[in-house]
């Protein structure tokens, strides 16, 4: 097995992204990729208009890709935000407004994976109100996610970029998918698996594999450090991989990298023209 034995979807909202947004899809396409995935385009509009939608729906159509996975809406990413759903207030609110506007695009164009960051704890709110208000919101999410047929994904973020966020660990996010799973009865509720992330909290990824891949539903991963290209840090990506395929994880990988100082084009070099389009 190897990086070549692997299905490959590109993140659009951190590669490519020296393009505009409609043409990036255009522009995974150009490098050999049939599949993408995005974090929500619209930082300040969890309800886009229409035309936005239609926009960025033709874009991936008439690239030929296959939208692969997308996140709820998160605020501002990269950035502070973090999340919304566990928001009280303005940021929660917007998170309910948009679980409907995003999982319908997904479905009109196959996505089967949503994916909801958990939301920063907040100054002077008991961090028991936002676990309560999180459960809540979640449950919404994975009822939107069954409608459509698709899975909710959690993930754990990292500690260091991610100080005020509580999910920074595989365990606590899979604690938070069981919690979802035996709020909502549906078992839809998944494990986003991102090695970056969990590299950067100091775990121990094969055991995070061997405990964890039953519970995975995508996996993302980028180099450390310096979150680039695999080979460009110290984590052995490939043999990673190779363990998550030997523990029956058989789904998407996404490339969710820097490119670097270069053309994001020129920073998929460690990867053959002939193993980026998903079988």
């Amino acid at each position: 097995m190897g990086f070549a034995d692997q299905r490959f979807t590109v993140n659009l909202s951190i590669l490519f992204t020296e393009l505009p947004l409609l043409e990036r899809p255009a522009a995974a396409a150009a490098a050999g990729f049939t599949a993408v995935e995005l974090w929500w385009p619209w930082v300040d509009r969890p309800a886009p208009e229409r035309a936005d939608l239609d926009a960025l729906h033709k874009a991936v159509e008439d690239a030929g890709v296959r939208l692969t996975g997308l996140n709820f809406y998160a605020g501002r990413l990269p950035g502070p935000d973090r999340g919304a759903l566990s928001v009280p207030g303005e940021e929660s609110e917007r998170f309910r407004a948009n679980i409907d506007v995003a999982a319908d695009f997904a479905q009109a164009l196959g996505c089967t994976a949503l994916n909801a960051l958990y939301g920063n704890r907040v100054d002077g709110v008991d961090p028991a109100e936002q676990d309560a208000l999180a459960l809540e919101n979640l449950v919404l999410a994975a009822r939107a996610a069954d409608r459509i047929g698709a899975v909710l994904l959690i993930e754990a973020l990292n500690k260091p970029e991610s100080p005020l966020y509580p999910l920074v660990s595989a365990q606590a996010a899979v604690g938070i998918v069981d919690k979802v799973n035996q709020a909502t009865g549906l078992a839809n509720a998944r494990f986003l698996m991102d090695l970056y992330h969990l590299s950067m909290n100091g775990e121990d990824l094969p055991s995070v594999i061997e405990r964890y891949a039953a519970h995975t539903g995508h996996v993302q991963i980028a180099d450390n450090p310096g979150r680039g290209a695999p080979g460009t840090g110290t984590l052995p990506l490939e043999d990673l991989l190779d363990r998550l395929g030997k523990a029956g994880y058989e789904g998407w990988v996404g490339l969710e990298y820097k490119p670097g100082d270069r053309p994001s084009p020129e920073a998929f070099d460690w990867l053959p023209v002939e193993a980026r389009a998903a079988r």
